[in-house]
């Protein structure tokens, strides 16, 4: 077939779902390289509120994205896009890099099983976050002294301080939402794995990208926001997600 003749795949929107802690701007330096390669990109505010009613949220924001998607979601926002995907058949790939990959009924707190994670909530002597109250709840912040050590060791200081002080909260249902029919399990996906992890830690997001059998899983020596300090890397991931779903 003449290459005139051959079809031309329309480019899928990118779909970038960030994590705890963070905002849709931590994917900055991967939205910049993938809108030089063409790409429509689209970076939605996860609301940090809890499994079942983010994973609804970006639910209803895929809904009204036309045409094929690649989900990409880091941390916290694994979680989410293994529950929004669940049952859309514009979703052609995930993309989870540094991400939690739950099973049917598992809550974060399940996953946190491994040694390797700094994060530590009250009411231990030795916790890492700081609990505050809002109505109805109750929000997590990591503390501003090892925040550089638990979330990005290979960024510089001066960075990660500016990050700490504009963290958003992750709401404490987000460790106890039961995860629902997870959307890997008939979605291909493509893993990262940080070997630099502190925040869920190496050893859980490997077992849990082996557990899902992805298509592909690399492993970068990055610490855990490793979407700014190696943005290529991931941006290498989600192209070859693009090529092979």
């Amino acid at each position: 077939m003449s290459n005139e003749s051959r079809p031309v795949r329309p480019k899928p929107t990118i779909v970038l779902v960030h994590g705890a802690w963070a905002d849709a701007s931590s994917w900055n330096r991967v939205t910049e390289r993938l809108q030089r390669e063409g790409y429509t990109v689209l970076a939605p505010a996860n609301p940090l509120r809890g499994m079942t009613s983010d994973g609804a949220y970006m639910a209803s924001v895929l809904a009204g994205v036309p045409g094929p998607i690649v989900l990409v979601a880091h941390s916290y926002g694994g979680a989410v896009i293994t529950n929004a995907a669940t049952g859309n058949p514009n979703v052609k790939a995930l993309v989870y890099v540094a991400a939690f990959i739950p099973d049917a009924g598992e809550t974060a707190a399940d996953l946190l099983k491994f040694p390797g994670s700094l994060i530590v909530v009250p009411p231990s002597p030795e916790a890492t976050v700081t609990a505050r109250p809002f109505p109805g709840g109750l929000d997590f912040y990591v503390d501003a002294g090892p925040f550089r050590e638990i979330f990005a060791a290979d960024l510089p200081a001066e960075e990660t301080a500016l990050m700490a002080a504009a963290q958003r909260p992750l709401a404490a249902a987000a460790f106890t939402d039961a995860s629902g029919p997870p959307a890997w399990k008939t979605i291909p996906s493509w893993a990262l794995v940080a070997t630099q992890d502190n925040t869920i830690g190496t050893a859980n997001t490997r077992f849990m990208a082996n557990r899902a059998a992805p298509s592909h899983t690399v492993e970068v020596a990055a610490a855990h926001a490793v979407l700014l300090s190696q943005p290529q890397a991931v941006v290498d991931l989600i192209e070859e997600a693009v090529r092979d779903s």
